[in-house]
C-alpha cells in the first residue's frame, strides 16, 4: 500500500485552517502523548494550558480569563450554549442567533434541547432590531459572530451585548475565525469593548497553531462552574471540559505560536492577508464580478458554479456560500504569487 502524504496548501483557498508556524509544529511533536484532560498526571501540559488561556485573554482584552483549549470552534460553541442553558432559570430555554451563525449552534441546540431562534441579517450582520424582537423571558443567550464563516463580517457586538444585559441573557461571541485578525482593526468585538460573557477563538486558524487547538474563554470562572462534573478516578477532582482526553500537542503548539507571533507577527500577517484579499477583490471586479468583502481576509464573488467546478478540476480548493458565490479565504499560507496563478487559471476558462 502506498504511503499517504498530506495535501499541499499551494492551491487551498477555502480553508480557515492554515499551515502551522514551524516553531508551533515542532513543539506539537514534543507533546503528542500528553493529555491535558488529566492535569494531575500531565502537569507540564496543564501549566501550558494555563499559559494558553492567559495569552488568549491578552489577545481578547480579558484581564483574568477563564477557559481552556478545545478541539475547535464547534466544541467551544457547544460549551457556550451549555453554559447559557445551565446558568439561567428557564423551563424552555432559547438562544437567539443570526442566520450567519456557524452550523455548530444547530448541533448544540439539538444536543442540549435548547430552542435556536434564527434571525435575519442586514448587510451580512445580525439585525439588532430582529434580535430584540426574538427575545422573551425564556431567552438564555444571544450569539454574535466576529468574522462570519461565509463572508467574514462582524456583528454589532456592543449593541447585542446591551440587548443581552437587558434580557438577563448571556452574550457569546464566536470569533473562531476573526479573533487573530480583529486586534489590528478598529472594530469593537472583544471583552473590553462590550459585555461579552463567553468567546470562541481558535489558535489553529490564523493563530497558526497545529490542529486541534481551538479556544474557549469565559469572563468568570463562575461560568465554568456551570459545566463542572466530578472525576473520582483522576488525580484532579473535577472537569469542566466537554471532551475527556485532549490534545497536549494542540495546547503546546498554541502557546508556542502565540508567544512567537503575538503581537507583531500577527499584525504583519493580518496586513499581508488583507492586502491579498483586497488585491483579489480588485481582480474579480475588473472582470465584472460582484464582490462581497473583504472586511476581514475573506471575500465572495458571484462566479458561476460551472466555473467553480472547472477551477476545482485544476486543483483549486474553493467553495460556495449558501447564496452561491465563490468564497476565498486569504489565510497565512495564501501568497500573492498563489493568487496570481489562480487569476491566470480564472482567465483561462
Amino acid at each position: 500500500m502506498q504511503r499517504a502524504v498530506p495535501q499541499d496548501f499551494d492551491r487551498v483557498l477555502s480553508s480557515m485552517c492554515t499551515e502551522p508556524h514551524p516553531a508551533a509544529r515542532e513543539t506539537a511533536q514534543q507533546f503528542l502523548a500528553t493529555n491535558p484532560g488529566d492535569p494531575g498526571t500531565y502537569q507540564t501540559v496543564a501549566r501550558l494550558e494555563e499559559r494558553a488561556v492567559e495569552l488568549l485573554g491578552e489577545i481578547t482584552a480579558l484581564d483574568d480569563p477563564a477557559g481552556y483549549i478545545t478541539s475547535g470552534g464547534t466544541e467551544a460553541n457547544i460549551q457556550a450554549v451549555r453554559i447559557a442553558r445551565n446558568y439561567a432559570d428557564a423551563d424552555e430555554p432559547n438562544v437567539v442567533v443570526p442566520e450567519s451563525a456557524h452550523f455548530s449552534f444547530r448541533k448544540a441546540a439539538e444536543m442540549l434541547d435548547v430552542e435556536l431562534r434564527d434571525v435575519p441579517t442586514t448587510d451580512y450582520r445580525a439585525d439588532v432590531d430582529a434580535v430584540a424582537d426574538a427575545l422573551d423571558d425564556q431567552t438564555v443567550g444571544i450569539v454574535a459572530v466576529a468574522g462570519t464563516t461565509e463572508y467574514g463580517h462582524v456583528d454589532p457586538i456592543p449593541a447585542l451585548a446591551d440587548l443581552a444585559a437587558d434580557a438577563g441573557a448571556l452574550l457569546h461571541v464566536d470569533a473562531a475565525f476573526g479573533g487573530f485578525f480583529l486586534p489590528f482593526t478598529d472594530i469593537e468585538w472583544n471583552f473590553a469593548h462590550a459585555g461579552v460573557d463567553t468567546m470562541t477563538i481558535d489558535p489553529h486558524k490564523a493563530g497558526q497553531a497545529a490542529v486541534p487547538a481551538g479556544g474557549f474563554l469565559a469572563r468568570s470562572t463562575d461560568y465554568l462552574d456551570e459545566l463542572t462534573i466530578d472525576t473520582p478516578y483522576l488525580e484532579s477532582e473535577s472537569q469542566f471540559t466537554l471532551t475527556g482526553t485532549r490534545s497536549g500537542a494542540g495546547v503546546a503548539s498554541a502557546v508556542e505560536a502565540m508567544e512567537t507571533l503575538w503581537p507583531e507577527g500577527y499584525r504583519e500577517q493580518y496586513q499581508a492577508s488583507m492586502d491579498n484579499a483586497h488585491w483579489l477583490a480588485e481582480r474579480f471586479q475588473e472582470r465584472g464580478y460582484s464582490v462581497v468583502g473583504p472586511e476581514l481576509p475573506l471575500l465572495a464573488a458571484d462566479v458561476s458554479l460551472e466555473l467553480v467546478e472547472q477551477l476545482r478540476d485544476r486543483g483549486w480548493r474553493v467553495t460556495k456560500t449558501g447564496s452561491g458565490e465563490m468564497r476565498v479565504v486569504c489565510m497565512p499560507h495564501v501568497t500573492r504569487s498563489m493568487l496570481q496563478t489562480f487569476v491566470a487559471d480564472l482567465d483561462w476558462f
